[in-house]
């Protein structure tokens, strides 16, 4: 069957059933699966209205915790409608709500009750009011559920229903060819209610068991979670650490044929009850393996978080110079016009490196890990036979960029320039929240945790931040006003259109040009970026003709030769 066409619900259909053949190839198995699918799908129609949506150049995304704002007397998730209202409801029209479901570790990625809302955050009723607002991002965390889910506790009672939900192996197996992103050990042991020894794979942690898609039922289980996930408001569904979820003994264990064949059956199924949600993959790996999930160009996800982004974005602004990022960037390929990256530069995890493992070499690595700890900020590390090698850099974003001890200016510079990158880059712009609201590194949450990622995750106060961003003068203040004038500049302009044509010109080593087009192709916008702190000259008489006018500064620029300030960004438009 052709995967690259548009599909009707009944070829939908024969996708579903052809996928699970090739994932279970038992035909008991596969035909069971199939039947149950089908009444899934079938009982979520009656109860989902789909409406058509298309992404567009007005699409933002805040990447933001349930409760990451507070204020007493309202739940978390209240409040955070109160801040999107007040103060980004102009210009920010999307947001992705970190698990916001019961957890018992991980600040939420270890969960307990996927039909849950954590009574710490709120209720069903507050994402509801969240929805009527704003487009929704939800995560499906399916690789991986709390030790204390009611799953995991009817698998260790025995339960037959539970019967092979999780992966119990032999420890003497030999588990040395799977990729791991963590130091821990890879099998934890649990004692069952009859007291038998369970060494169950915990890719994670040992509070965070790994469901085994093997098993048929564990998939109509998670279907019937994103769909009802859909149901309660998600336009937008992360699929988080989905290139471990299928596991084969004596193999790698991460992007296996089977998961890819499992996202191209869950896209199928979801697209069969509503067309409009979009599919976000989230693979914390080299670039070229990342953008595997991207599949046909029609048929896996349909958005992939740009992991490269964030940290040769960073190393390029230390550096003061643009030559890998630029080449990087020119190297980005799309297999069709309906799929597109998630940029993003920040995040709750901090800066991911495994991404640009074949981009930097050792010494240029090394420099962006130093640089990292010499800002205060931490470092994680993952286990690679008997070496442990950098995973992540645990720190705010501006902290990567500058250190906390310069001057504010050059800090609100930089960091501004990183923004104005990820929001000219081709794609759908992510912006987590503390780096909106210029949050610094956040040392004592980690002191009284002992991990590193929280140094990234502070609990904001409403009034406390409220009185920082209106604090005329101050960083914060300074950052998040001139952050908004560049957010509401580009969703309002067609360029900036996730899906259409873009290049990346090559400027000289000390600026980053990317060339937007609208999706007629009738017009052109070039983003322009200066990552050195000091004037250099630009040259475009190879690119353009006439008056350029720069849709930040409503300038005009008469000459296509000029001078560019230090750090500063140009949005430039032909007039004709």
């Amino acid at each position: 069957m052709d995967k690259t066409e548009e599909y009707s619900f009944e070829e939908r259909l024969k996708r579903i059933g052809l996928s699970l053949e090739i994932i279970y190839g038992d035909k008991e198995d596969a035909s069971s699966a199939y039947e149950g699918i089908v009444k899934l799908i079938e009982a979520y129609q009656k109860r989902i209205k789909s409406e058509p949506y298309r992404l567009n150049e007005e699409d933002i995304i805040l990447i933001t915790y349930g409760d990451q704002i507070f204020h007493e007397g309202e739940t978390a998730l209240a409040t955070l409608n109160r801040f999107l209202n007040e103060y980004v409801q102009d210009c920010i029209n999307s947001v992705h709500i970190l698990p916001f479901y019961p957890y018992s570790s991980d600040d939420g990625f270890s969960i307990v009750d996927y039909k849950g809302v954590c009574p710490l955050k709120g209720s069903w009723r507050d994402i509801k009011t969240l929805s009527e607002h704003h487009r929704l991002m939800f995560d499906g965390v399916i690789n991986h559920m709390s030790q204390l889910s009611d799953w995991f506790e009817k698998f260790l009672a025995n339960d037959p229903e539970y019967y092979n939900f999780f992966i119990d192996l032999d420890p003497s197996l030999d588990l040395s060819q799977v990729v791991r992103p963590r130091t821990t050990p890879l099998l934890t042991e649990f004692s069952d209610d009859e007291g038998h020894i369970r060494n169950i794979w915990t890719t994670f942690s040992a509070d965070q068991v790994d469901l085994n898609y093997a098993n048929p039922k564990v998939l109509l289980a998670v279907l019937d979670v994103l769909l009802f996930y859909v149901e309660k408001g998600a336009k937008l569904l992360r699929l988080d650490a989905i290139a471990f979820i299928w596991k084969v003994v004596g193999s790698s264990c991460v992007h296996l044929p089977q998961t890819h064949e499992l996202i191209q059956l869950m896209r199928d199924v979801i697209h069969a009850v509503a067309e409009e949600v979009f599919i976000i993959t989230e693979t914390n790996v080299p670039h070229h393996e990342n953008v595997s999930y991207f599949g046909t160009g029609n048929d896996e996800a349909q958005m992939v978080y740009n992991f490269t982004l964030p940290p040769l974005l960073a190393f390029a602004i230390l550096q003061g110079d643009t030559r890998k990022l630029t080449a990087w960037a020119a190297s980005l390929d799309l297999p069709s016009d309906k799929v597109c990256f998630f940029n993003f530069t920040a995040s709750h995890d901090g800066v991911g490196v495994r991404a640009v493992s074949d981009i930097l070499d050792g010494k240029e690595l090394k420099f962006l890990v130093q640089s990292c700890e010499d800002h205060g900020g931490l470092v994680s590390y993952r286990t690679v036979g008997d070496e442990k090698l950098p995973y992540e850099l645990n720190c705010s974003y501006i902290d990567i960029l500058t250190d906390p001890k310069e001057d504010d200016t050059v800090r609100l510079k930089r960091m501004i320039l990183s923004q104005a990158v990820a929001l000219a880059m081709p794609g759908v712009p992510g912006i987590y929240f503390h780096s909106l609201v210029g949050s610094q590194n956040y040392h004592e949450a980690v002191r009284k945790t002992r991990r590193n990622r929280t140094i990234n995750r502070e609990k904001l106060n409403f009034d406390n931040i409220q009185e920082a961003l209106d604090e005329q003068g101050s960083l914060r203040n300074n950052l998040f006003k001139r952050y908004k004038q560049l957010i509401s500049i580009r969703i309002n302009e067609p360029c900036f259109d996730p899906f259409s044509k873009f290049e990346f010109l090559t400027l000289g080593q000390e600026s980053f040009a990317i060339k937007r087009y609208d999706k007629e192709e009738k017009h052109y916008l070039i983003a322009l970026h200066n990552f050195k702190n000091k004037a250099i000259e630009i040259d475009l008489s190879s690119h353009v003709e006439g008056v350029l006018r720069d849709i930040i500064s409503h300038q005009y620029l008469e000459q296509t030769v000029f001078t560019m300030q230090p750090y500063e960004i140009l949005w430039l438009k032909p007039i004709k």
